[in-house]
């Protein structure tokens, strides 16, 4: 009896109110879409596809593609979420070593080839994965002990005070930044350095916009002078292997060359499209380094990471 009570009590709170999250009818809607589409496909005939030659396991993947797609973009459940439930039917459906149920072909149908289950696991330990991971777990270790914002405070000062130099040292350290962090906590990190200067700036200042269009040019840029500075570099990393295998120095030696020019170019035109009415503006770069064992450790970690890139 008691512990009815006390299942009964971990529901409400203090008030009398459920603390159960509440769907709404447009998150019904989103789940019975997500989810009813994709079985729909994967319960109709395979002579009704019009697809030639559709083997069963391509029909269960056309259903298991459509239920990504579906779920990534209505979002009725965390994308996350998503990720490790296609795997998981990946592994039931359409691997050697699923259910029995799903590796009998259909009457009059090919089953088509069942991959191998170790195919799929290897998506876990893929050095594409292990990669991001570091660096994520990086830019999370510096954004804790305020590496990166103390880093840029120190970086900003020899700019000056002038709009253009300020803007200039921006897209330097946000590019540089860029180059082993994710582009987009690069961007809001830097915004929120720049968000004092921006509060100072009269209104009617073009040069606002320059300041802060200038941040998220910088960091996609600068993504693309090594290969982890954003996704589509390791992927494309990834397919070149053997006698076209390409080394991190290489691809930043491609790639550099690339990121100077089209920021020298940016700088150029932001100033003409933007021009600030302002001689001077004050920059705030108050800080200081954490001292701390842990801080000094992901100091070195950081340091030993860009040379041994």
């Amino acid at each position: 009896m008691k512990t009815k009570r006390l299942s009964v009590l971990l529901l409400f709170t203090a008030d009398g109110t459920s603390d159960m999250p509440k769907l709404s009818r447009a998150d019904v809607l989103k789940f019975v879409v997500a989810f009813g589409i994709p079985l729909g496909v994967l319960m109709m005939p395979i002579d009704w596809i019009p697809l030639d030659d559709l083997t069963v396991v391509q029909h269960r993947l056309l259903a298991i593609f459509l239920l990504a797609a579906l779920l990534w973009v209505l979002e009725p459940v965390p994308v996350f979420a998503t990720s490790i439930l296609i795997i998981a039917l990946e592994l039931i459906m359409i691997s050697d070593k699923g259910l029995t149920v799903f590796r009998d072909a259909s009457p009059g149908h090919d089953i088509g080839a069942l991959i191998k289950y170790t195919d799929i696991f290897s998506a876990f330990s893929s050095p594409i994965i292990i990669l991001f991971m570091g660096g994520f777990a990086l830019a999370i270790a510096a954004s804790k002990y305020e590496l990166d914002n103390n880093l840029a405070r120190v970086l900003l000062k020899p700019f000056g005070t002038k709009p253009s130099h300020i803007m200039l040292g921006l897209m330097l350290i946000t590019a540089v930044f860029s180059m082993f962090m994710s582009n987009t906590a690069t961007t809001v990190m830097m915004l929120a350095l720049l968000a004092p200067i921006v509060a100072t700036v009269p209104k009617g200042d073009t040069g606002v916009k320059a300041l802060v269009l200038c941040i998220p040019i910088a960091a996609n840029t600068g993504g693309i002078a090594t290969p982890i500075g954003t996704p589509p570099n390791a992927i494309a990393l990834q397919y070149l292997t053997g006698e076209n295998a390409i080394s991190f120095l290489e691809w930043m030696t491609m790639g550099l060359p690339f990121v100077v020019v089209q920021l020298t170019f940016a700088w150029w035109l932001l100033q003409k499209l933007f021009p600030a009415s302002q001689s001077e503006m004050t920059l705030r770069l108050d800080g200081t380094f954490q001292k701390s064992w842990r801080a000094y450790t992901v100091y070195a970690t950081f340091a030993a990471t860009i040379c041994c890139g």
